[in-house]
């Protein structure tokens, strides 16, 4: 993707509609790889914990998500690096990004939707005095790529997003909820749903009779915490095989935090004379 496509894009994540789907940028072959593991794990694993459902109690069993993707397969390790996304996030969070969270998600047949969110770090917002004063949407604190393993429809419950709601810099209210005019994020597998996670956002309830299954990557800059733990959750394999920009997205070249009593003495930080 040319330089000036990547900035357009970051351009209508920040000022359009807050999202944006790249057609075909994996292969079939890849979703087919990444597609079989899902269903391997998401039919073996017990019940994991899942987000915005607290609606819909009694059909949480149809919503599976499998955390840790790092360690349950080489193709996620790929996935996670890929471009054009990669080059995208560089332009949105800084060259020195970093993964809060590479799972999935299966919405089965009959599976509910979200309530319509933001998603983290932003995800709490709904308590504002836990957040610093005049916080707000000019520079981003998160990106999410949506990995389609399925095709998208309005039928299977294709994420349904708030245009230009990122531009508020507020989690949605039941007024908002109820006065939303929603775009759905459709697509073919093999499609790459990037938008910014501020944007008013949830999946919709699946009415087909068959799954619609994602990869859900969320990216964030480097000072923010990741979701999940990348280090501790670690296969020690997949670290000592990790290339540059792994050993980057999982944290691992990031020097903070620190004991700054044991560090060298010196200079540690600044430009050099």
């Amino acid at each position: 993707m040319e330089q000036a496509d990547q900035q357009a894009v970051i351009d209508e994540l920040i000022d359009g509609k807050g999202y944006v789907v790249l057609p075909q940028v994996f292969t079939a072959a890849e979703i087919a790889e990444a597609r079989a593991l899902i269903m391997r794990y998401s039919d073996s694993d017990a019940p994991k914990a899942t987000h915005f459902q607290g609606a819909n109690p009694d059909r949480l069993h149809l919503q599976r998500r499998v955390w840790n993707l790092l360690n349950k397969g080489e193709i996620f390790v790929a996935m996670v690096q890929h471009e054009p996304v990669v080059s995208i996030m560089r332009r949105f969070l800084g060259s020195e990004f970093i993964l809060g969270s590479i799972a999935a998600n299966r919405l089965l047949p009959g599976g509910p939707g979200q309530e319509l969110h933001i998603d983290y770090p932003y995800w709490d917002m709904y308590k504002p005095e836990s957040f610093p004063a005049r916080i707000n949407p000019s520079f981003p604190l998160n990106a999410q790529a949506t990995i389609l393993l399925d095709d998208f429809t309005a039928e299977n419950g294709a994420t349904a997003i708030v245009p230009g709601s990122q531009k508020l810099g507020r989690y949605p209210s039941e007024a908002d909820r109820a006065a939303a005019k929603l775009d759905r994020m459709t697509g073919k597998a093999g499609d790459v749903a990037i938008f910014f996670g501020l944007a008013w956002h949830g999946a919709m309830p699946n009415g087909s009779d068959g799954d619609r299954s994602a990869i859900l990557i969320q990216y964030l800059p480097k000072f923010v915490k990741p979701m999940e733990d990348q280090v501790r959750g670690l296969d020690p394999q997949v670290l000592d095989r990790a290339s540059p920009l792994l050993r980057q997205l999982i944290g691992l070249d990031y020097p903070y935090p620190q004991l700054l009593d044991e560090a060298e003495a010196g200079n540690a930080e600044g430009r050099v004379a």
